[in-house]
């Protein structure tokens, strides 16, 4: 539908038509076709939506990257989706530097693989706080050692395995890390002039940020472009919330790992007392032999109980339970 003009702007167009300031042949033709260049060397095979619908299911991947992470290098790790955008392979090759860190994933059961490109400053952060430093990089970037290489590679498979659920909503895929390489001559797994898709992600570890490339093939794709829009994601999405996810939920939950822990009771002694304890010493609790234990849950006392045993181990019997209104 063209634009629609107020009367203000229809009167202002007549003034000027009337005054000569307007030429009535310098106004367009709206029956005129807009001829638009078309570089046949770069085919635009990734629209603005099928970026967007990556940005989408990458957005979701780095915060299974930020939950994750943090468990392999005990610091917080930020994670955000930082651009897309489409280029030749051949232009993404040749701004990599050397070293560079790059995983080659076979992405079954679609054809071909893709490339995740991590920045080696992020790499040499995570090598360090893994091997018991402060997550501090390198000022000056050198090869990687075969111990770093085998750090990464353990890293970047737990990287890879978190790609599943991401995808689940446009392919059921099984991503599998094929190997790492350091020199972007050896990771040439498409033409030169072959289109991807680019999706930049920028990760903070501490105070080190650095970005992960994830380099993606549009015939790698090709069989799911269809999928690759936020209507079909959505509407994927809504298909989910059925009267399973419920009972899916809580399956999750009860495999969950929670410390209990049963206190015999607590008492008060000096420093002194405490540095002079010896084997047999016996120290004396707030509580009586035949009174209830308290049962954590964490950090919630949610029990209480007897002391006892079950075969050869100690065990407790529970005999209330502490609801949370009480």
């Amino acid at each position: 539908m063209g634009e629609v003009l107020s009367q203000n702007e229809i009167d202002n167009l007549l003034a000027a038509l009337s005054t000569g300031e307007l030429d009535v042949d310098s106004i367009p033709d709206a029956e005129e076709k807009q001829v638009r260049n078309y570089d046949f060397g770069r085919p635009t095979k990734f629209s603005k939506e099928h970026l967007r619908t990556l940005e989408i299911i990458f957005e979701h991947y780095g915060r299974l990257i930020s939950t994750n992470l943090p468990v392999y290098l005990r610091k917080n790790v930020q994670v955000s989706v930082a651009s897309s955008e489409t280029v030749t392979f051949n232009e993404f090759s040749n701004a990599l530097s050397n070293p560079v860190i790059l995983g080659i994933v076979n992405f079954e059961p679609l054809n071909g693989n893709i490339i995740m490109d991590l920045a080696t400053n992020i790499a040499y952060a995570m090598i360090d706080r893994m091997l018991g430093g402060t997550g501090a990089t390198l000022e000056k970037m050198r090869d990687f050692s075969e111990i770093e290489m085998t750090i990464v590679q353990r890293i970047l498979i737990m990287m890879v395995n978190l790609l599943h659920e991401p995808w689940k909503n446009v392919v059921d895929i099984s991503p599998i890390l094929q190997r790492v390489e350091t020199n972007p001559q050896f990771a040439q797994i498409i033409a030169p002039n072959e289109m991807i898709a680019i999706v930049t992600l920028n990760l903070k570890i501490g105070d080190v940020e650095g970005f992960m490339n994830i380099c993606l093939p549009f015939i790698t794709l090709e069989d799911v472009m269809d999928k690759l829009n936020t209507k079909y994601w959505f509407s994927t999405m809504q298909e989910l919330r059925d009267e399973n996810y419920q009972e899916y939920i809580e399956s999750m939950i009860r495999r969950v790992d929670i410390p209990v822990r049963a206190v015999l009771g607590t008492t008060t002694i000096s420093v002194s007392d405490f540095m002079n304890l010896q084997v047999g010493d016996c120290i004396r609790l707030d509580t009586k032999v035949e009174s209830d234990m308290d049962i954590y849950v964490g950090n919630i006392k949610k029990f209480t109980a007897l002391p006892g045993s079950e075969s050869d181990s100690y065990a407790v019997r529970v005999t209330s339970v502490i609801r949370e209104e009480e």
